[in-house]
């Protein structure tokens, strides 16, 4: 190699480093590489001895009116939970597909997307993507089989309870893999 000889390689790793470095484009460079593995990676089925039931309960929590709402879990209807946040790149990149599957199953799944964000920040941020689903602002602490440390944190949880579904990081909730699951959860 000699000296002095400037490859593009070199230029174009260069001008990407500058762009994570700048924090108004580092996080849309991180949603576009997270978008990437959502449409990559769909969420899986746990394995029979790694799925654990949480007690039936009400989740208190607050939606973007302000209201005071109880949220019934794991007793008769099946549930979808999400921990997310909208400055989360994972988050961001993944709510698309939640959107879609939210479309096709918001009346026969509960869907339960939770946030510790103040609701003005929420609100824009739901308006500005077009998103229309539901988001709450928990009350309470949330049950331990339902505690991830990193968000975003998504479940599954059928009928009676037991976690079905549990990811954690983007993923493309709209995959047929998903949708046949909850088929066959509703259906049961």
């Amino acid at each position: 190699m000699r000296k002095g000889k400037i490859r593009i390689g070199d230029v174009l790793l260069l001008v990407f480093v500058l762009l994570v470095i700048i924090p108004q484009t580092r996080k849309p460079i991180q949603v576009f590489l997270n978008g990437i593995k959502v449409q990559l990676f769909s969420p899986s089925v746990l394995d029979a001895e790694a799925q654990v039931t949480v007690t039936p309960f009400e989740y208190r929590v607050t939606d973007l009116n302000g209201a005071d709402v109880s949220i019934t879990v794991g007793n008769g209807k099946v549930s979808f939970i999400g921990y997310w946040a909208t400055w989360c790149p994972p988050c961001i990149a993944e709510m698309p597909s939640i959107q879609s599957l939210y479309d096709d199953y918001g009346d026969s799944v509960d869907f339960v997307l939770l946030t510790h964000e103040d609701p003005e920040v929420v609100r824009n941020f739901l308006e500005r993507k077009k998103f229309s689903l539901p988001v709450y602002f928990p009350k309470m602490q949330a049950p331990e089989e339902l505690y991830e440390k990193s968000i975003p944190a998504n479940f599954v949880i059928d009928k009676t309870g037991k976690i079905v579904v549990k990811e954690t990081g983007a993923t493309d909730w709209n995959a047929e893999k998903i949708r046949t699951i909850l088929d066959g959860l509703i259906a049961s």
